[in-house]
């Protein structure tokens, strides 16, 4: 079963182009071919990288609660609004 994909265009500056179409030749591979493949490197390195960021935040938080102490965390993370 083929899947129907969505027609997109795009704007390439010239030079641009020009290495598509270099690269088109050298792998005898249409340009919707090597640009959708092109996406889905760039899409699949930006999400690694999201996680990776978001690892590096969550340990960060990680480390300085290991610092805190009990009291601290629960102050910290209390709404203590109307207390007096």
């Amino acid at each position: 079963m083929m899947s129907h994909g969505v027609t997109t265009s795009i704007r390439l500056e010239p030079e641009l182009r020009g290495q598509l179409d270099h690269v088109c030749h050298a792998l005898h591979r249409g340009k919707n071919w090597v640009i959708a493949k092109a996406l889905e490197e760039y899409l699949s390195r930006f999400n690694r990288n999201s996680l990776a960021e978001e690892a590096r935040r969550q340990s960060l938080l990680a480390a300085k609660a290991d610092k805190k102490t009990e009291t601290d965390i629960w102050e910290d993370n209390s709404d203590t609004t109307g207390w007096t």
